[in-house]
């Protein structure tokens, strides 16, 4: 492929290094991508990142993707609004997904009452219980799992080790890395009177919808009553815990290693960064994000940037952690101006 076509499969700007002609940049030929340190001269990279941008001058790379206003370089580049998703695009070209073909392998199980949609790629020991409905263009590549009366979508893609429990509801593109669990049962227990604790039956089921994507790991929860939802586009990444009857809104992305107690409502286009605790039965409002590490104990409003535990707005906590820094020093002053009082008494 030459750069020129890259740039139309792209729909993006074509811009000649300099001294260089348009014509030359167009003809030239591109055979991967690579970062921004290790590409070659036969290597598309990219620039999204200001950081970066002394690095595009040195950069051995065929040509970058930068923003239109990115200065003229050495080397060609393919200017567009979003590099990053150009990006991905490009990656997806040199690279694409594999491709499975359609039939079912003879060591599957599947219930004698479930129905399997057009093109389906059914993996070794892929176990599909009884009164499933799975639609078109599905893979489940090998030992994964669906429980009695699971309903997927179209294009469902469930990796090695996925399983899906018994009544939950997937809608179109849903993507299960190994390893993710849906609706496995909530933790919820009950102490009787001899202090013993007793299990509630977890009897609602998770619900995802389109488009979202469940990594390695990751467990949503099913609801002792009601459901657990996933709305459109979410994306949960390795080792997330969503808890049982947990509503979590569209686009919002849950990085790794979060956790949200059962019964919370997270609202549409939030951001959870690594490792966020978040405690149950409160409501994080649209377009809020957590930092790395945040503690959650109530509720956060939509649109704020809160740090820390508890959780308090960005700006404070940063201010306290710098204030925290100066501890030892603030605490060493006050013993010397202490002792120069009672020496002075």
């Amino acid at each position: 492929m030459n750069l020129g076509e890259l740039a139309k499969h792209l729909k993006a700007e074509l811009v000649a290094g300099e001294g260089q002609t348009l014509e030359a940049a167009t003809l030239r030929a591109i055979e991967g991508v690579a970062g921004i340190e290790t590409a070659g001269p036969a290597h598309v990279t990219f620039v999204a990142n200001p950081k970066y941008a002394a690095q595009a001058r040195t950069t051995k790379a065929a040509a970058l993707i930068v923003e239109p206003a990115f200065p003229t370089i050495h080397a060609p580049t393919i200017r567009t609004p979003n590099p990053y998703l150009a990006w991905s695009r490009a990656i997806e070209i040199f690279h694409p997904a594999p491709h499975y073909l359609p039939g079912i392998h003879r060591t599957a199980v599947i219930g004698h009452t479930s129905r399997i949609g057009a093109r389906a790629h059914i993996g070794a020991y892929v176990v599909i219980g009884e009164h499933c409905q799975i639609g078109d263009d599905a893979v489940l590549l090998p030992h994964a799992v669906l429980y009695d009366g699971v309903r997927v979508g179209q294009r469902f893609l469930a990796h090695s080790h996925a399983i899906v429990r018994e009544g939950c509801q997937l809608g179109d593109d849903v993507v299960l890395q190994n390893g993710a669990i849906i609706g496995a049962d909530g933790f919820g227990f009950a102490k009787n009177s001899d202090g013993r604790w007793i299990k509630i039956v977890q009897s609602g089921p998770a619900v995802l919808g389109d488009a979202v994507e469940v990594q390695a790991n990751a467990c949503v929860d099913r609801a002792s009553v009601g459901e657990t939802r996933i709305a459109t586009g979410v994306k949960i990444d390795n080792l997330v815990q969503v808890g049982h009857g947990s509503i979590v809104g569209e686009n919002t992305l849950l990085c790794s290693q979060t956790g949200l107690s059962g019964s919370t409502t997270v609202g549409k286009n939030v951001i959870l960064a690594g490792q966020v605790g978040v405690a149950g039965h409160l409501t994080i409002g649209d377009g809020a994000v957590a930092t790395a590490q945040s503690g959650i104990p109530s509720d956060v409003a939509p649109g704020a940037i809160v740090s820390g535990y508890p959780a308090t707005d960005n700006r404070t906590w940063l201010r306290t952690v710098a204030a925290l820094n100066r501890l030892p020093d603030l605490l060493k002053r006050v013993t010397l101006l202490e002792k120069h009082l009672k020496d002075n008494e």
